[in-house]
């Protein structure tokens, strides 16, 4: 099984696998478990060969949505995976400008909010303390 990601020297190759419509991203061999977490977190599906002691792990994008839906899937991890990080190259063929550039907008205006700050109940006399957030 040829691991682009390996070739290329990326964190992340993400392509359509030939003579399928099956989109893929590769990681390379020994990739941090972070990193295959943070690809399930934004919906790609862990496939892992062979399944008893995993030495090549992949991820592709649910096959059960539309082509286009697929790409959409696949170019919105983009950013949020550079953001992290990670060096990842995505084809022409997968990549969808305006998918990118409505994820990085998305990212833009999360990381713009201020914190929601919760009121202390009446009578306290603690003072509010910040919401938590998660990345």
């Amino acid at each position: 099984m040829a691991n682009l990601a390996d070739e290329y020297g990326t964190d992340v190759e993400i392509y359509i696998k030939a003579l399928t419509t099956t989109i893929h991203a590769d990681t390379p061999t020994g990739a941090s478990d972070q990193l295959h977490d943070l690809l399930e977190h934004l919906g790609l599906e862990r496939h892992e060969y062979p399944a008893d002691t995993p030495i090549y792990i992949w991820h592709t994008v649910p096959e059960h949505l539309d082509a286009d839906e697929q790409k959409r899937l696949a170019t919105r991890t983009i950013p949020v995976l550079l953001l992290a990080g990670y060096k990842v190259n995505c084809t022409p063929e997968v990549f969808d400008e305006s998918a990118y550039r409505q994820a990085v907008q998305d990212l833009r205006t999360r990381a713009g909010r201020p914190a929601v700050r919760q009121q202390a109940p009446i009578g306290s006399a603690s003072p509010a303390t910040p919401a938590r957030r998660t990345p």
